[in-house]
């Protein structure tokens, strides 16, 4: 295969509203390092770290809720998932499902036609297990934003399956997240699980990889959302954020709450849980900062646990998951790759159900 020497990118140049992401017809394409592969990118998904990373949120100078916006003070030593900066222009991206065309010098090339996803997570090959020695695909290095992209071999997982490449480009962060969340909250079928958010993509993973564990699961989301959310299979639905939640409950007892949203409500979700409850988050769209009565913590014997990096054996569980038809993806809208501005406009907006991903124009047709 005769490979272009240059691909069409949204590149994002710097901290700030939707404005800083800018499309480039003849980027320069990657080749793949020794332990490498080049993917053609077949879509690819969008996701809050794309957007937090972008405008800063992350900082901790930074204390009101995501918006997608640029942010009056960004903390340039701290804008990121780890509190690190960032290099600049950087390909965003992290949930790429496309073909392998290339690989480095020490990968096999019979991996060469194989149909991917990413694993976002990019780790020390010495030291798989060390969470200080991560980065993240769209951030610690480009990603699939692009016609091409290059990952780890090891971050690139094979995958059989039906699905169209849209399709496929919805799971890796949200659904990783997801079970990471719950590995770590170590949910059962003994457990019922309390989900804010249950319309977006990761709280719509949650749903589904919850009742996967045999779960009892009660979705919270805006009533223009419950007919769309029924179709994952909660057990019950409830309103976003009920004025008595506890009477809206009525006779569940929760275990589990799985939050990505915070916020001012974040108080009423810790009062329902039972003693002995677990609380996981991996997120706080709707504000970090949050009011705790520790006596609410330590009294009633909960646990809480934060959830980013995600245990290793994460990614191929899903890709079992994908390939048996336990899970199924939610896609909500696709865009052209030169439309993200467009794309995450919508994302940001939350009126939608489910992930919203963009997809390469045809090579002959790379302008805007």
């Amino acid at each position: 295969m005769t490979l272009p020497t240059t691909m069409g990118a949204m590149v994002t140049m710097g901290h700030g509203g939707l404005d800083q992401m800018i499309w480039h017809g003849a980027w320069p394409r990657p080749d793949p390092a020794p332990d490498e592969v080049l993917i053609k990118v077949g879509a690819c998904g969008l996701n809050n770290t794309d957007v937090n990373t972008r405008s800063g949120w992350y900082s901790k100078a930074v204390t009101e809720a995501t918006t997608g916006g640029a942010f009056e003070e960004v903390g340039e030593d701290d804008p990121t998932w780890g509190g690190a900066p960032i290099t600049f222009p950087r390909i965003q991206g992290a949930d790429v499902c496309g073909e392998i065309v290339a690989v480095g010098a020490d990968i096999d090339p019979s991996r060469i036609g194989e149909r991917v996803i990413t694993d976002g997570w990019l780790r020390d090959a010495e030291d798989l297990d060390n969470l200080d020695k991560t980065g993240y695909f769209g951030s610690e290095r480009d990603g699939g934003f692009a016609e091409y992209t290059t990952t780890p071999a090891r971050n690139a997982l094979a995958i059989n399956s039906d699905l169209t490449d849209a399709e496929l480009a919805t799971f890796s962060c949200s659904y990783s997240t997801a079970e990471g969340m719950l590995t770590r909250a170590s949910v059962t079928h003994a457990d019922t699980v309390l989900v804010p958010g249950a319309s977006g993509g990761v709280g719509g993973a949650l749903v589904q990889l919850a009742k996967r564990r045999g779960a009892r699961v009660i979705a919270m989301a805006s009533d223009a959302k419950h007919g769309e959310v029924a179709k994952l299979g909660p057990d019950a639905i409830l309103p976003r954020a009920p004025t008595d939640l506890r009477a809206a409950l009525g006779a569940e007892r929760i275990t589990v709450v799985a939050d990505i949203v915070g916020g001012p409500y974040w108080p009423t979700l810790i009062d329902v849980l039972e003693r002995g409850g677990r609380y996981t988050c991996s997120g706080a769209i709707a504000g970090p900062m949050v009011d705790l009565d520790l006596r609410t913590l330590y009294l009633r014997d909960l646990t809480f646990t934060g959830s980013t990096v995600i245990p290793p054996e994460v990614m191929p569980n899903l890709i079992r998951y994908i390939e048996q038809g336990e899970i199924k993806p939610v896609l909500a809208a696709t865009y052209r790759l030169d439309q993200l501005r467009e794309a995450q406009a919508a994302f940001i907006a939350k009126e939608h159900t489910g992930n919203i991903v963009v997809v390469p124009k045809a090579r002959e047709d790379t302008a805007p």
